[in-house]
């Protein structure tokens, strides 16, 4: 039986991501020794590339992997607190019953 997801556990588990990394890693060329690898991301409104060495390649997609995660935590996080907001939106709004109406006409009084 499946657990149901709630902003809580959502939390708890963005609590558990210790690294994080924006961007992708590509091969920038083939060397002699192996492929460079380079990092992309925008940093205040730029691209800025990076080189980065075969030993650290893992733990960036590792962290970059681990910012997406985070990205679609934090998306089902606001889903279900926007949701869970309408319904308790819509639970203090019932609809008020129309007034009764009464069986006998009214009668204007005069100012006579």
């Amino acid at each position: 039986m499946p657990t149901q997801t709630t902003p809580e556990s959502l939390l708890q588990e963005l609590a558990h991501i210790q690294r994080l990394e924006r961007g992708t890693v590509s091969v920038l060329r083939q060397g002699p020794s192996g492929p460079y690898y380079n990092h992309q991301c925008y940093e205040n409104g730029r691209n800025v590339s990076r080189y980065v060495p075969a030993e650290q390649v893992a733990e960036l997609q590792a962290a970059i992997a681990d910012h997406q995660r985070f990205q679609q935590l934090v998306q089902q996080y606001v889903e279900l607190l926007v949701a869970r907001t309408r319904v308790q939106r819509q639970a203090g709004s019932k609809k008020k019953s129309p007034r009764p109406t009464s069986s006998s006409p009214k009668t204007r009084k005069s100012n006579s």
